[in-house]
Order: C-alpha cells, then structure tokens, then sequence
C-alpha cells in the first residue's frame, strides 16, 4: 500500500516547497524550472563550458538542497562523489578546494536565485 502511494504522490517543489501536481524528473516546479533556466541563460560573465555544465546539472536533478536554498548537494561529473556547494561561491570539490571558481557553485547560485 505504501509503494502505491509513494508512486501517486509527486513530491514538493525542491526550490520553494509547493506541492507538485505532476511528477518531475529535476525536483522543481514549472514556474521555480523557469526561473532556474531564466538566471542561467542571462550569465555572461562565467564561460560558457561552465554555464552549460551547470544547466545540465539543473536539469539532470543532480543539484538538491540541503539548507534553505542556501548550501547544496551536487553530484559529480562521473557520479562517483557528492560535494557540498553554497551559492556565495564555496565548494569542497577538487577545483573549489583550489579557491577556483567551479561549476557546482555557479549551478547552486542558478538554483538559489
């Protein structure tokens, strides 16, 4: 009985909350996606690689809050490793640990606008 709920139910919104009429397969609702892909394609300050590796994480569903949209679990390009990633920048990945500007916190700043 609990499997046939579990399936019925699609969830909340992983950005703000709001109960999901429609499974997703990225977490977030129609106007929380909308606004995600909105921030990502006006950024022109990052390189483009970077940009593009971020919008894949949105919409794979590899990046999933933690703590009030504020710190970020984000799977790794291979999926062998989870890093903890802010949206003010930090990020316990290889490249983050270097103080390098990475990916993963520009897809958590995209997720948290």
């Amino acid at each position: 009985m609990r499997a046939t709920k579990a399936t019925t139910n699609p969830g909340r919104c992983l950005k703000c909350r709001r109960p999901l009429r429609n499974p997703s397969p990225d977490g977030y609702g129609p106007k929380c996606r909308r606004k995600v892909r909105s921030a990502a394609r006006k950024d022109t300050t990052r390189p483009t690689w970077q940009v593009n590796k971020a919008a894949e994480l949105l919409e794979l569903g590899a990046i999933v809050p933690l703590r009030q949209n504020r710190i970020f679990l984000v799977v790794s390009d291979d999926g062998t490793e989870i890093y903890r990633t802010a949206a003010t920048g930090q990020c316990n990945c290889p490249a983050g640990l270097r103080s390098v500007r990475c990916y993963h916190a520009l897809a958590a700043e995209y997720a948290a606008a």
